[in-house]
This record gives C-alpha cells, sequence and structure tokens, in this order.
C-alpha cells in the first residue's frame, strides 16, 4: 500500500502525458459532438466516490444534470430505464463487476452513448462501452485502492474539461495549473503528519468524516480505507446533512476529519466547524484552508476542482499508519479481495 502511494504523482505525471491526455481528449471530443442532456455513472466501491467526483463536476462544468445509477435496479429488479441522449460512464478500476457491464449494455441497447473508465482497457466494461478511458495507473498491489481511486479522478476531470472545451483540448492556462499536481503531491506525501498522527486514533471505537461540494468524495473515501484497513467503523456525511442529525453522535470520544478547502465548499464548512466546537469533538481539518485551534493535515492550494487530487494523499497515508499501529495488515484486509464481482 505505501508503494502504491507513493506511485501517484507519477501517475498523475504519466495520465498528463501527451499521449494520455491526448486520448482522453479524443474521447471528450467524441461527447461533445453528441450533445447528450444527461450524464449517469455506474460504479462500486471506491470508484464510487470518483464517480460522484465527476458527477459533481459534470452539474458545475457542464451544467447538465448527472446522477449515480443503482446497479441493481437492472440486475436484481429488471429495470430498463430510457437512457436515450444520455452519457452513461462505467467506472470501474478493473472493469470486472458483472452488474456494472449489464448497466452498459442495457443503457447502449436504450441508445445511450457509454463510456468505461478503467484500469483494465481490455476487461469486460471496457469491450462493451462504445467508448474507453485507460487511466493507466499500472497494478496496484494493496487491496485497499489507491493510486486507481486519484487516477479516476484526474481523467473524469480531464474528460469534463475537455467535453466543456468542446473539442477536448483545455486552455494553456488550465492546463499549466494541471502540470503542477505531480510537483504538489510530492510535497504533500512528503509531509510526514499523517503517520505522527495515526497513534492518536489507535484505541477509537468510531469515527466521523465530512466535507462539502468536492470535498465530500474524499470524506467517503477516507472513511472507507479507514473501514478496509483498520477495521474503524467510520460514517461519511456531506457538511450539510451532518448538521441535520449526526452531529449528535459527535462528542470529545467521536474524532472528525473535516476535509476544508479554500473554495466555496470549504468556506460553506464555516457553519459546520463552530458546531463541531460545541460539541468539544476532536477535530482535524485536511486541506488548505486555514483554520485556528485544530490539528491539520496541510495541503497546497489549488483550484477547487482539483484539491481532491492532493486532499486524499495524507487520508490515505494516515490509514496505512492507523492499520499498522493498530497491528493490522493494511496490504490483505481481512475477507476482502481485489476485484468484487457482484450482479
Amino acid at each position: 500500500m505505501a508503494a502504491d502511494i507513493a506511485e501517484q504523482p507519477a501517475g498523475y505525471a504519466r495520465l498528463l502525458s501527451t499521449e494520455h491526455a491526448g486520448a482522453i481528449a479524443r474521447v471528450a471530443a467524441a461527447v461533445a459532438e453528441r450533445r447528450p442532456r444527461h450524464v449517469v455513472f455506474t460504479a462500486r466501491g471506491t470508484s464510487d466516490h470518483a464517480a460522484l467526483y465527476g458527477a459533481y463536476l459534470t452539474e458545475i462544468r457542464l451544467g447538465l444534470p448527472a446522477g449515480l445509477a443503482s446497479p441493481s435496479a437492472v440486475t436484481v429488479y429488471g429495470a430498463r430505464p430510457d437512457l436515450s441522449d444520455a452519457l452513461v460512464v462505467g467506472v470501474s478500476q478493473s472493469g470486472g463487476s458483472p452488474d456494472l457491464t449489464e448497466v452498459l449494455r442495457t443503457a447502449r441497447e436504450a441508445g445511450a452513448l457509454t463510456l468505461a473508465v478503467t484500469n483494465a482497457p481490455d476487461s469486460s466494461l471496457a469491450r462493451t462501452a462504445e467508448l474507453g478511458i485507460d487511466i493507466a495507473a499500472g497494478h496496484e498491489r494493496a487491496v485497499a485502492a489507491t493510486k486507481t481511486y486519484t487516477a479516476e479522478l484526474l481523467a473524469l476531470l480531464l474528460l469534463v474539461e475537455g467535453v466543456r472545451a468542446g473539442d477536448g483540448v483545455l486552455p494553456a492556462d488550465q492546463r499549466a495549473a494541471l502540470e503542477r499536481l505531480p510537483e504538489l503531491a510530492e510535497r504533500t506525501l512528503a509531509d510526514d503528519t499523517p503517520t505522527r498522527l495515526a497513534p492518536r486514533y489507535r484505541f477509537a471505537g468510531q469515527l466521523v468524516t465530512t466535507g462539502r461540494g468536492y470535498a465530500y468524495p474524499t470524506a467517503r473515501e477516507a472513511a472507507l480505507k479507514l473501514m478496509e484497513t483498520s477495521y474503524l467503523p467510520a460514517l461519511a456525511f456531506s457538511g450539510a446533512d451532518l448538521l441535520h442529525g449526526p452531529l449528535a453522535m459527535t462528542d470529545p470520544d467521536v474524532p472528525v476529519l473535516a476535509v476544508v478547502g479554500s473554495g466555496p465548499g470549504g468556506r460553506s464548512m464555516g457553519e459546520v466547524l463552530p458546531r463541531l466546537g460545541e460539541r468539544r469533538a476532536d477535530v482535524v481539518v485536511v486541506g488548505s484552508a486555514e483554520v485556528e485551534g485544530v490539528t491539520r493535515l496541510a495541503v497546497p492550494e489549488v483550484d477547487e476542482r482539483y484539491a481532491p487530487l492532493l486532499d486524499i494523499l495524507p487520508l490515505q497515508r494516515l490509514a496505512l499508519a492507523l492499520a499498522l499501529a493498530r497491528g493490522e495488515d493494511p496490504d490483505a484486509p481481512r475477507g476482502l479481495k481485489k476485484v468484487t464481482a457482484t450482479m
């Protein structure tokens, strides 16, 4: 898992290379030409969090309604929704889950434009879709996904921004900003604060993660990593939903990891953090925002769209360090396999 985490800056550079960014640009141009009226993502597990990020990007940057499909509606209940004029995107590291493949197959039969975003371009999901994006993350050693998650995020970012451009080619200033990501990721991973913080949670019984907007998928992915590797019950809430009831469960014995950036989503957490303070919750802030009075996992400031590519890195390292501190094996979580086939 440590090796996979460390490879992410190189993975960013690889996806931003002419070869891979050019291939994504061609897919984006094909999508823009079809002019879908709405976008549906289908995914499971970690990839579901990447898909949620893609949905935020789609609605905010393209102005198109976007949502996450329920694969069981198709595979268990036999539903055949009308997906004509839709772009249906299957996001999967392995591309091997039968239910996602079935969603894309039925969507294509219904007239949708289908796209597979996967680390396995020869997988059943990729073969079923009309278009495909190879996230080019390379072999992932650990069961818990790390580098494939961030590769999915970056691939979806390049896709959506390419569709917005119309011809798949990103503006020069945006391209220049993205070119900084590998170096910023290296800098973020060099900070040893997550390792030093891990003993603080060694005996925690449960934990809450939270964030708003683009940070919400990060909160969900962080919770999953903690559950996968440390078997620590972790609940993820949007900052807004946290105030609608779950806030009552927070107290000094329930640590909270709050993803707080410098953009609109981070600023909207301004009403959440004081409420957590009233509950005397043990809060750690992750992100670029300066927050007084709490421990912080600092991340370089970037455009809020790009922040999930950096914010998750210290949280991955925290999950790894905490698993080791609790005497667990983060490379082989009990009961889990690298590829989970569901129907």
